[in-house]
């Protein structure tokens, strides 16, 4: 494989993220097959995707499918996951053993042949994958996209719709091989508005996005797209001094904005006021009976636990976001006050440095 011309993605959860890469990726003439479930699935397969911008709503042709038995893999395919993490080992398990052809002849399975992208939030992912696939590329993404509609995804910057940091997973594993993939994802994606970046170790980015990514909870639960900026610095707060007593590395907070003034930038998209660019919280609006919060306030208290420690705000805040989803919640069940006593944090000053992940 030479030229990025011949590589074919394949996007497994073609929502919010997955959707907006997909459709950015065909409307730009790149080879790319669309991997969604259901009413989803169906509404790809009949009429394509529809794709809300600021600056104007596109209709996108794309191959849809809604099985990997759909899907006849080649050696020139990359698998891009971009699931929610509480959908993501149903999905390896789909697609580990599926067989990679060159020509006639099926040269291996998908986890011993090809390339995986983990697109997903949180840190977790990238180890998931590695219990079935053999070459697993780490993706901090940065997207202010939403998914809520069948067959339609709100995307609220344009003409540069996202930014990833990629780098391989575990990053000393890298070779002459990845580079060239790399390089072939970057020449195709970005000029298509999906900002490609090349850390040597994407891990820490990893690490500073799950950290805004603590605020995605408060988001859903109190239905701003804001969220409590009182709870959402506690929960942070408590957030990176799990990871410094754990030794953990993120990139500093003024390392991130400066990589994130040539990244995306939230506008308002027409008709789109009250959809929220937050995973928790179309979760919560699709009453999709699960939420991904375990995998990331949890992913702190998990941590927090594994060092003789405890994180009981980012406890609170998984806690609650678990039963909202369970009892069929919409967001919005607490205002921030509610919140905040909730979480017994009742009187807790601001602290700097507030961080909301649009995705």
């Amino acid at each position: 494989m030479t030229s990025s011309e011949h590589r074919r993605y394949v996007i497994v959860g073609s929502g919010a993220i997955g959707g907006t890469v997909g459709g950015l990726l065909a409307r730009s003439g790149a080879d790319v097959v669309l991997v969604a479930r259901g009413a989803h699935a169906q509404a790809l397969a009949d009429r394509g995707l529809t794709l809300r911008t600021p600056d104007g709503t596109f209709e996108i042709g794309v191959t849809a499918a809604a099985d990997p038995a759909e899907v006849r893999l080649t050696s020139r395919d990359v698998l891009v996951f971009a699931t929610k993490t509480q959908h993501l080992e149903d999905a390896l398990h789909a697609w580990v053993d599926r067989p990679v052809h060159h020509g006639d002849t099926v040269v291996g399975t998908a986890g011993s042949t090809l390339p995986v992208l983990t697109a997903l939030n949180g840190v977790v992912a990238e180890e998931m994958a590695l219990r079935f696939f053999a070459r697993v590329f780490g993706v901090c993404v940065w997207m202010p996209a939403a998914h809520v509609v069948p067959g339609e995804v709100i995307v609220r910057s344009w003409p540069v719709a996202g930014q990833f940091h990629i780098s391989r997973w575990p990053a000393d594993l890298a070779d002459a091989e990845d580079d060239r993939l790399l390089s072939d994802i970057a020449a195709t994606w970005t000029p298509a508005g999906l900002l490609v970046a090349r850390p040597p170790d994407v891990a820490p980015w990893k690490y500073r996005k799950l950290l805004a990514n603590l605020a995605n909870a408060v988001v859903a639960l109190t239905g701003s797209g804001r969220g409590d900026p009182v709870v959402i610095a506690a929960a942070q707060r408590e957030g990176e001094a799990v990871l410094r007593h754990a030794g953990i590395e993120f990139v500093p907070a003024e390392v991130e904005r400066e990589a994130r003034r040539h990244g995306p930038r939230d506008r308002d998209v027409a008709d789109a006021g009250d959809v929220v660019a937050n995973s928790t919280w179309q979760s919560l609006a699709r009453n999709s009976g699960s939420v991904e919060t375990d995998y990331l306030n949890g992913e702190i208290v998990r941590i927090a636990h594994r060092h003789g420690m405890t994180a009981p705000v980012n406890a609170g805040l998984a806690r609650l976001a678990r039963a909202a989803a369970r009892d069929g919640h919409p967001p919005g069940r607490y205002s921030g006050g509610e919140l905040a006593e909730a979480l017994g944090l009742v009187g807790e000053a601001l602290g700097a440095d507030v961080m909301v992940e649009g995705r």
